[in-house]
């Protein structure tokens, strides 16, 4: 692929994205491939050093808001006719409660997924503390001479904290999944408002 159809498909993938920023992407790539091509590197090899155009497209809408894709998205491309306008407040009872109902799924889908993280970490804390309370406890029923329900509680203790030490590394995994998953519904939610389609 040579500069100029990875910039077209730059163009294309980049299409909801609002003008002045592909075209200060476009210029950031262009730039790119002309430094790779004055380091020695052929047209087509500066291209594969940077990547396919889907990794570009998708490491781009990573990094911009998804308020302002919102934004370009619903912004008229022309000035609306009085009868337009009408519809439009008229038609809002219906409209906006469709809105307000998608944006509360995207929501409480975010908020049930990462209230398994913490109930994960809860959980995993709460073992360390009873481990903690265990080993206390123990050392007061050792001081008051009773032995074996000191011996008990202390065995009790060491397991809580071989269980709190085993939910660690089970949360932190955890977190890391679903860090990523909702890394990936974010990303696809932005997906939705560029489009994507025209890149190959």
């Amino acid at each position: 692929m040579n500069k100029q159809e990875f910039l077209t498909q730059l163009r294309k993938g980049l299409s909801g994205l609002p003008q002045e920023d592909i075209e200060e992407r476009l210029t950031f790539y262009s730039e790119m491939i002309d430094d790779y091509i004055e380091e020695g590197l052929s047209e087509s090899e500066a291209v594969s050093k940077i990547g396919s155009v889907n990794y570009v497209v998708t490491q781009i809408l990573e990094d911009t808001p998804l308020t302002k894709l919102v934004k370009e998205k619903v912004k008229p491309n022309r000035v609306l006719r009085a009868w337009e306008i009408v519809l439009l407040v008229l038609g809002s009872p219906i409209w906006l409660s469709l809105l307000i109902a998608a944006f509360s799924i995207i929501l409480a889908a975010y908020i049930v997924i990462w209230s398994v993280a913490v109930t994960l970490w809860s959980i995993g804390a709460s073992f360390a503390a009873c481990s903690l309370g265990g080993i206390i406890s123990a050392v007061v029923f050792a001081f008051q001479g009773n032995g074996l329900t000191g011996l008990a509680v202390l065995s009790a203790g060491i397991f809580c904290a071989g269980l709190s030490i085993f939910l660690f590394f089970g949360c932190k995994a955890a977190t890391k999944g679903i860090l990523l998953l909702t890394k990936k519904m974010a990303l696809g939610i932005k997906t939705l408002f560029v489009g994507k389609e025209a890149v190959q």
